[in-house]
Parts: structure tokens; sequence; C-alpha cells
């Protein structure tokens, strides 16, 4: 997925999603890491998981507008964005129709990225972690179930994607707890 783009030798170039993160955690990491030490660790990572949240929320929302649709096979252009980005992402599609998107993610650049900046622990609250509000902003009735990531050091991640019918949704119907780059 391209977010964005830049300029090199003055023609425009995409930014791909993995760039993007890289960029926004040379600042990020640092950051977070100084409100840990004036505010606490539980703290610091409560308000940045906040305010990444409601960014990606908005994104969401964007999508779905860009898209002109809220339906699963319109947020299906998500996850190929996902898998096409220059291979930071290796998916597995497991089922992909009208009432589910379903899918693995196998390798993932995004957490090699965050090793390599000696920030795993922050790899899930800047990455990961957007998924869900990601998938709210894109339609109200996208619900993620994801049980584990690379992030936190799973084999792979557990993508279930399904939209919500009146009546058939339980309280606990969303899972938060492996939570998307």
């Amino acid at each position: 997925m391209t977010d964005d783009t830049s300029e090199a030798g003055g023609a425009l170039r995409p930014v791909t999603l993995l760039q993007q993160r890289g960029i926004e955690a040379e600042v990020l990491i640092p950051l977070i890491r100084r409100l840990e030490t004036e505010l606490g660790v539980e703290r610091a990572h409560t308000i940045a998981a906040e305010v990444i949240a409601g960014i990606a929320r908005e994104q969401g929302h964007r999508v779905a507008e860009g898209l002109g649709r809220r339906d699963l096979e319109g947020f299906t252009h998500v996850k190929d964005s996902w898998g096409g980005a220059g291979g930071d992402l290796a998916i597995e599609t497991l089922r992909q129709d009208g009432e589910r998107l379903e899918f693995n993610v196998v390798g993932c650049r995004f957490a090699e990225m965050y090793r390599r900046m000696g920030a795993t622990d922050l790899g899930f609250l800047l990455s990961c972690g957007r998924d869900f509000a990601l998938s709210e902003g894109y339609s109200d009735a996208l619900h993620l179930e994801r049980t584990q990531t690379i992030m936190q050091g799973a084999p792979f991640c557990d993508f279930r994607y399904r939209l919500a019918r009146e009546g058939v949704l339980s309280d606990d119907a969303t899972v938060e707890g492996g939570a998307t780059r």
C-alpha cells in the first residue's frame, strides 16, 4: 500500500507502507521512550495506543470513502495492498468471500524492521495495534478476530474478518488479544 510520495531527483516516487512505518518509528520510538521515563511504561503505551488507534480509525474511514463502499469485498483491497507492498507481508489466504475474509500473515518485514531498530517491544503498538481500529473506521460492521502476531513471537498472524449481521454477534466477538502492523 502506498500512503505518500517523496521526491527523488525531482520525480515523485511512492513511499511503501513499510517505509512510512520506518519513518514514523524514527520519531515515535524516541518519543515513546521519553514518555516511558516520564510517565511510566503503561501510561506511555496507553497514550500512544490511543493516538495511533485514532489515526488508524480515520485511515479506515478514508479508505472506505475512497472505495465508495464498506463491504467485505471492498476491504479485500486493503488486504491485497498489504500483500502487494513489495513483499513486506507474506499472506496465505484461507477464505475470501462475501461473508468472511480469513488469512494468515506468515512473513512480516515490519517485525524484522522493529527488531533491527531495537524496538521489538514497540512494534506491536506502532503497527499491529492499528488493525482493529482500521477495520472499525472502514465499517462499524466489520469485525476482526486475531489471537496472535509474529510481532509478539507467534509463527504467524491470524486475521479473521467478518461482517456482522444484526443479532449475530455477542459482546465478546472481537478478540483484541494479539492485535497490524
